[in-house]
């Protein structure tokens, strides 16, 4: 993991392999962001206009390097471009700095030490512009020649090691908790995307579950994990009838949280199919490829829980990772089946390769039953919201209007892109089945929709809840942007953790 350090020192004494400044786009060209100030003086006041030769715009995620003025220990100057330049007497957005940070570690992959001398003006700007940088320097190499000592088979480079903050506080309480808080959150949303990029050979339930103990045994939460027969024994058909086709057997892990003050209790449920081949239902070719994502919700959960841990915030978090590997076989579930969930619903399966919605049924049931202040499940569910929604925001659906509109608040302030769909009524009786309680599946126009009501059928009476389908934003298949890489991108552990942050200041309602 990269190392990330508050520094007062001046930029042309310290001694790093550069030094990273913004530049923001303006009117009349490239204009060089504040924090640059003493770089800038030492090219003569000229460095956006040498800038804007070597054609540079201050484009958002732009990156120019060049060689860094006389006296200065670094030897490279990095560019970074912020975007529009904000109107007068306003600062930079903290998601405009958390991608110029995350641009710019990513363009020094291969350095040992970078000192970024962004815009902070204060302790959040320090926070936010670290999780960028920790987040952008991310790379999972575990599978290439010399993967395990952190080197790039490809192109032999090692991630950026160490980040300066030119412009922090070291000895100020709030920006020593800002750095804390980055390190804690980015560390957390890392391993979710090194489980996510794992692939489905070395990450089956059972390899899930023993990592989350691993975790969980480290950072003081409590775990359970219910197996194979005590699911049997328990009666949550969902997540049996998902894993019958399959050799690893399926299981239900709850991680539980506590702080001694909690006035709140917060409970996080996540799809965690380790590999879904669509079942009996057998995916199209073309779709199986990068199945490996469909354990994304879980993967999130299971970070925010301990991030939530890791930073000691005054709520009660439970996480419940539903985990099961959707598998053809002769003892997989058939389309026509009924299955018999957790809460004593009976679902007749139309289509196996909707199976993300069973799992978490019985998981909803689960969590219910402990009466939280409010549930949350995250899961990668629907191809249709990705038609709706593209590939970058996930889809925010809920029982209650404001809790649903406090979550999308949430998701907005940390800088994941989410936005507020409906569950209209009418959209229930598609659902309706001559044989069983519900069918899994309903009308195909509006199917994000239709998956977000039918998980609504297994929420406890009166517990607020809401819904995150993050099928487009989990996992990049294009290049890399910002401080997302290409791969498992950690959606929504982010917005998790500033739930519970909220819950925890007793600002969530």
């Amino acid at each position: 993991m990269t190392a990330l350090t508050l520094s007062t020192a001046a930029a042309a004494g310290l001694r790093a392999d550069a030094i990273v400044v913004g530049v923001a786009k303006g009117a009349e060209g490239p204009v060089v962001a504040p924090g640059a100030e003493a770089v800038d003086q030492a090219y003569d006041g000229r460095l956006a206009a040498i800038l804007q030769t070597l054609g540079a715009s201050g484009a958002e995620g732009e990156v120019t390097k060049l060689p860094a003025p006389s006296g200065f220990k670094a030897p490279v100057v990095v560019a970074v471009g912020l975007g529009a330049e904000p109107e007068k007497d306003e600062a930079f957005t903290a998601e405009a700095l958390r991608r110029a940070a995350g641009s710019a570690a990513r363009a020094l992959t291969g350095s040992k030490k970078a000192a970024f001398a962004l815009p902070i003006t204060d302790a959040a700007d320090a926070g936010v512009i670290g999780e960028g940088a920790l987040l952008g320097a991310y790379s999972f190499d575990t599978y290439k020649e010399n993967g395990k000592n952190g080197r790039n088979a490809k192109n032999g480079k090692a991630p950026l090691a160490e980040v300066a903050l030119l412009g922090g506080k070291p000895r100020d309480k709030a920006y020593k908790a800002a750095v804390e808080r980055a390190v804690a959150v980015t560390e957390e949303l890392n391993r979710a995307r090194d489980l996510i990029n794992t692939p489905p050979n070395d990450l089956n339930p059972a390899a899930f579950a023993a990592l989350a103990q691993t975790a969980a045994k480290e950072h003081g939460i409590k775990v359970q994990v219910l197996d194979e027969k005590a699911l049997a024994k328990g009666g949550y058909g969902g997540i049996l009838g998902v894993g019958a086709g399959s050799a690893s057997a399926p299981c239900l892990v709850k991680l539980s949280y506590t702080h001694s003050k909690a006035s709140k209790h917060l409970a996080f449920v996540g799809k965690g199919i380790t590999y879904d081949s669509g079942g009996i239902s057998l995916k199209p070719a073309g779709h199986n490829e990068t199945m490996k994502c469909d354990m994304s919700g879980a993967a999130a959960v299971f970070a925010a829980v301990v991030a939530a841990a890791r930073l000691g915030l005054e709520v009660n978090v439970t996480g419940w990772l539903a985990l099961a590997e959707n598998m053809p076989s002769g003892s997989a579930t058939r389309p026509g089946d009924v299955l018999r969930m957790y809460s004593g619903k009976t679902v007749e399966v139309l289509n196996t390769d909707a199976e993300g919605r069973l799992v978490l049924a019985d998981a909803l049931w689960a969590a219910s039953e402990e009466n939280p202040d409010a549930i949350v499940d995250v899961a990668t569910l629907t191809g249709a919201m990705m038609l709706a929604l593209g590939s970058r925001t996930f889809g925010i659906m809920a029982n209650d209007d404001a809790f649903r509109t406090a979550v999308h608040e949430a998701a907005e302030e940390v800088g994941e892109d989410s936005w507020p769909m409906p569950l209209p009524e009418h959209l229930r009786k598609g659902m309706d089945s001559p044989t069983a309680d519900i069918a899994n599946m309903g009308e195909r126009m509006g199917g994000g929709l239709v998956a977000g009501l039918f998980l609504r059928e297994f929420v406890g009476e009166g517990i607020t809840w809401a819904h995150l389908d993050i099928a487009g934003p989990a996992f990049n298949e294009q290049g890399p942007f910002g401080y997302t890489p290409k791969g498992g991108t950690g959606s929504a552990v982010r917005t998790l953790v500033r739930l519970a942050e909220l819950a925890a200041a007793g600002d969530l309602g």
